[in-house]
């Protein structure tokens, strides 16, 4: 099969195509013909350090969406002929590829009526927001969201969960991408390259913080809005966890959630992983009720994902890209 490798950690300029072996299933496991496989951030900086039980060459891409051409022993949830998404191992070969395979607890099928490349565009961040705003942070009609990033994959969903669950949204990006970001639901956009966030949060508020963050730019970010929560708020972070110390002991009582969605498969058990397909499912069904945009940017082939994981590294890209074989 066509595959786009890294032969050794590097930069994405270093991915090459290459001719692999099909990959074969285990027990549990379907193999999936690849149609359209997403693109994170996570590819870049995992192509930079590498991980340790990589078989080489390696293969990136974990947001993978596909048709189910093979199943393994003991594989009951899905059959073959069916599309189906999932959030893949950051340990196994992935999705640049045209098959790929994945632990059958970890797929949801996905409705006819979503297309292959707006699916592919989902899991990764997608999941993580979902997690954040929903597992975590339980965001509801009540509550005022700060969300960083707000123009980015993650911040983006996030944007459109908290509106769907009818909280104000303030969310924070470059100026250039307030018109976006509004409109995916947020009430209110901070330009952080010439406001200050926090004192900007206390003057949208009145004074009074909000209910919950999810921040996705950092811990020195994280911990200054930390200091913007109520009493019994959350923060929910995808780079770097606050310095719990600057707040007093016994007074806002904050809630601090650390998103870390890979770790379903390393750290997690078979529960964990279900729980991604769940979650996916969930995703899926909002798009379908067209409450959900995937935010898709623009479609890549293979040969032009290593220029897209740069534009990506370089901080040049707003939404979602997606690589596609159809």
């Amino acid at each position: 099969m066509k595959a786009l490798v890294l032969e050794q950690v590097g930069t994405p300029d270093t991915l090459r195509i290459s001719d692999l072996p099909l990959p074969q299933t285990d027990h549990g496991e379907v193999r999936v013909k690849v149609e359209a496989c997403g693109l994170n951030p996570s590819d870049y900086q995992r192509a930079h350090y590498g991980m340790p039980d990589w078989e080489w060459p390696a293969v990136l891409g974990l947001d993978v969406v596909g048709i189910v051409d093979t199943v393994g022993a003991g594989v009951t949830n899905v059959s073959t002929g069916q599309r189906v998404a999932f959030h893949g191992n950051v340990s196994k070969r992935g999705g640049f590829a045209e098959y790929t395979v994945a632990d059958s607890t970890v797929v949801a099928v996905v409705p006819a009526s979503i297309d292959p490349i707006s699916a592919a565009a989902i899991p990764s961040a997608g999941l993580t927001a979902y997690q954040a705003m929903i597992r975590r942070l339980h965001v509801s009609k009540d509550d005022t969201v700060l969300i960083t990033g707000g123009a980015g994959g993650v911040g983006g969903f996030a944007v459109q969960l908290a509106s769907i669950a009818g909280a104000r949204v303030i969310a924070t990006d470059s100026g250039r991408n307030a018109e976006h970001v509004r409109s995916l639901g947020a009430d209110e956009f901070i330009d952080f390259q010439s406001e200050d966030i926090v004192s900007r949060v206390r003057e949208l508020t009145g004074g009074r913080g909000v209910d919950a963050v999810l921040d996705t730019v950092g811990s020195e970010s994280a911990t200054a809005n930390l200091g913007l929560l109520v009493h019994g708020g959350g923060i929910a972070t995808t780079a770097g966890r606050p310095d719990i110390s600057t707040v007093p002991p016994f007074s806002i009582g904050p809630s601090v959630h650390e998103i870390a969605l890979g770790a379903a498969y390393s750290a997690g058990d078979d529960r964990s992983r279900a729980d991604l397909a769940a979650m996916m499912s969930e995703l899926l069904s909002l798009t379908e009720e067209g409450k959900l945009n995937p935010m898709v940017s623009s479609v890549v082939k293979l040969e032009e994902v290593p220029a897209a994981l740069t534009a990506m590294a370089d901080r040049k890209v707003r939404g979602k890209i997606v690589q596609s074989f159809l």
